[in-house]
């Protein structure tokens, strides 16, 4: 039984529980996980980042670590 949104049983004591929400599927498909645009998009990023390493050790004739410990 309700009244005023709360449910009392049929002791007459209002039932302090939250309603639970409805539950439902979302209908517009995967946006995380290992998907093929996330996993394209990682491999391109990681390729930058090894031929920018290459670049900067043919540049500079140190690798990041030798840099970081010349601070």
């Amino acid at each position: 039984m309700r009244t005023n949104n709360s449910i009392v049983d049929d002791q007459g004591l209002m039932n302090n529980f939250a309603i639970e929400p409805k539950v439902y599927v979302d209908e517009q498909g995967d946006r995380t996980g290992f998907t093929p645009y996330a996993e394209l998009l990682n491999g391109r990023l990681a390729m930058i980042g090894f031929v920018s390493l290459i670049a900067l050790e043919i540049l500079t004739g140190h690798s990041v670590l030798g840099l970081l410990a010349g601070l």
